[in-house]
């Protein structure tokens, strides 16, 4: 950065113009790609943050007596005060910060592309509200005046400082909760990471860097109107943003360098050019012509941008990031049993749960089998907290879950696994398992209990491996560790052997067992392996089409009529006899 700078300060007021442009659009890109990429939302309101840090800034560095001038329905206080660049800069982040707050609350609370959507209203509104404020902004017409304090250094070092913020974000605690929800929120939910609120902290951010940006480029450019924090500038940094690579700062200094280039040597090719004696006309657009066939050239061939989900040291020099050595995870054993009570499910006009109760006690393994469609996961989804019962409530201990989030069900040491394997694929088998450490128990011993909850399992080797490369059956393990690292007095494993041969579900089976008797943690076990069911279960809960039809003893419901009827069918109650005796 600090040879670019020399160059172009060598080669002219051109080159230098550019590059002054160039820091300030990275800077701003820097900050999209803070909320964008780590949630996974791709927004195109963050622009009109950079407007909102933009009019701030110039509104606070303008000289008195143009405001009284100009803008003569101004507060006084407001036309009196006259700043210097860095605390006008900083005042308006920080005002740019509160409108984030309360915009980003609302659209916290929206997913996937109802949150995009949201953000582009956001935008619309913004602009809408720029024009209309007359008396502040001067509308449509352009404001001018604004001190062109703004040089190469200026913006250099400034877009230094974006750089390092986003950067630290990334590797934050809190940017690592965000990652996992990007990757999977359910998830992510399910050991204890509170979506919403991660995505508000890096919603603010974004919202705080862009101001930045704006407040660098407004005295820069001395006058500006509008329609410079609308659609054109929108599209030219999400551009640079998709095409770098969303989830890294790499990417977004690759994309920002690769559009910078292609935007000025299509510009001049704009107003026309010739090749030996054929000339080629003027072809207005050019410039957004060729970043569309980029953005689609890039979807086909590289949909992670050019610079991948990785940051570019992470390529060079991996690292587990592992401690040294792990500790024991204490017993968790307690007298809080967990209870279902006339828990019901209905969506829409169908009854998914009808009237189920159910008791896990701790160091009990429980076991919960029925046909396919009979409710089992829809049960699991109750308690813990991903669905609100219809009817019914959860006890644990003497305290009442029912209708509490999945993180906070996580908080009150209850972890689970997913039927369909939820691991955070991009990220590392211990990013993994950490996350779900720090984000229980107020994180306190996280290191030492991911590294545990790891050997536990036996994918220690695993670590530094992103967790969506490893084979299925090495996957299932690593999720049991994940809910392993909750430190849980009940864990919910939906189907934890599938997928996994004979000497792979005898070796879970041992462990499961170990995590029972060893640390007292209550373990409810969905599968369809019945031997796995019959050799580990203290007491076996059968389901059909959502109740209740037998419960009791391995033994009894073996022989149970109903169970042989609905589960097993009929005519296969001598080789369920057979089994008893594995």
């Amino acid at each position: 950065m600090l040879a670019a700078v020399l160059i172009a300060t060598w080669s002219g007021p051109a080159s230098e113009r550019i590059l002054t442009v160039f820091f300030i659009s990275l800077t701003a890109v820097v900050g999209i790609g803070v909320y964008s990429g780590n949630s996974g939302i791709l927004s195109f309101g963050h622009v009109a943050f950079m407007g909102i840090g933009a009019y701030a800034s110039a509104l606070l560095t303008l000289p008195s007596a143009l405001k009284v001038a100009t803008l003569r329905d101004l507060p006084e206080w407001l036309a009196m005060t006259e700043l210097s660049l860095i605390p006008a800069t900083l005042i308006a982040m920080a005002f740019t910060a509160v409108v984030a707050l309360a915009v980003g609350a609302a659209i916290g609370k929206l997913e996937g592309s109802a949150a995009t959507i949201a953000t582009l209203g956001l935008l619309i509104i913004v602009h809408g509200i720029i024009i209309g404020w007359r008396d502040v902004t001067r509308g449509a017409q352009s404001f001018f005046g604004v001190p062109r304090v703004t040089d190469l250094v200026t913006a250099a070092a400034i877009c230094v400082v974006a750089l390092l913020l986003a950067r630290l974000y990334r590797d934050s605690i809190s940017g690592l909760r965000l990652r996992a929800g990007r990757e999977n929120a359910i998830a992510a939910g399910a050991v204890g990471v509170s979506i919403r609120r991660e995505r508000l902290i890096s919603f603010v951010l974004a919202a705080a860097i862009m101001a930045l940006a704006g407040a660098m480029i407004a005295h820069f450019l001395g006058a500006f109107s509008p329609k410079k924090f609308y659609f054109n500038d929108t599209f030219l940094l999400l551009a640079m943003l998709i095409i770098g690579g969303m989830s890294t700062v790499t990417g977004a200094v690759t994309g920002a360098i690769v559009i910078t280039l292609v935007t000025e040597i299509l510009r001049r090719l704009e107003s026309g050019f010739s090749i030996g004696a054929f000339d080629v006309p003027p072809i207005f657009g050019t410039a957004q012509i060729g970043i569309g066939l980029i953005i689609l050239l890039a979807m086909f061939r590289k949909v992670d941008g050019l610079a991948g989900s990785k940051e570019w040291e992470e390529r060079v020099l991996p690292v587990s990031g592992l401690p040294a050595d792990g500790a024991v995870l204490p017993s968790v054993r307690s007298e809080k049993v967990l209870a279902g009570e006339g828990l019901t499910m209905q969506f829409g006009g169908l009854t998914a749960v009808d009237d189920v109760s159910i008791r896990i006690a701790p160091g009990q393994i429980v076991g919960l089998i029925g046909p396919n469609g009979s409710g089992k996961t829809t049960l699991l989804n109750m308690l813990s907290g991903i669905l609100t019962p219809t009817a019914g409530r959860i006890m644990h201990g003497g305290r009442d879950l029912t209708g509490l989030s999945s993180p906070s069900i996580a908080n009150q040491g209850i972890a689970r696994t997913f039927q369909n394997i939820r691991l955070f694929a991009t990220l590392t088998v211990y990013q993994n398992v950490l996350v779900a450490a720090l984000s229980t128990h107020g994180g306190r011993n996280a290191p030492a209990r991911a590294y545990t909850a790891l050997d536990r399992l036996g994918v220690t080797h695993h670590a530094a491996v992103d967790a969506g490369t490893l084979s299925y059956g090495d996957q299932r393990r690593v999720e049991i560790a994940r809910a392993l690292a909750c430190q849980p007095q009940v864990l919910f494993l939906d189907e934890p052997a599938a997928g996994m041969n004979r000497e792979e579900t005898d070796a879970l089976m041992e462990i499961l067992r170990e995590l029972s008797d060893d640390l007292g943690i209550g373990v409810l076990l969905v599968d369809h392996d019945l031997q796995l069911i019959n050799r580990l279960s203290d007491h076996i809960i059968v389901l059909n089409e959502g109740r209740v039809i037998a419960q009791g003893t391995p033994g009894d419901i073996r022989k149970n009529k109903a169970v042989i009827e609905a589960y097993l069918g009929t005519g296969r109650e001598t080789q369920g006899n057979k089994k008893e005796g594995n």
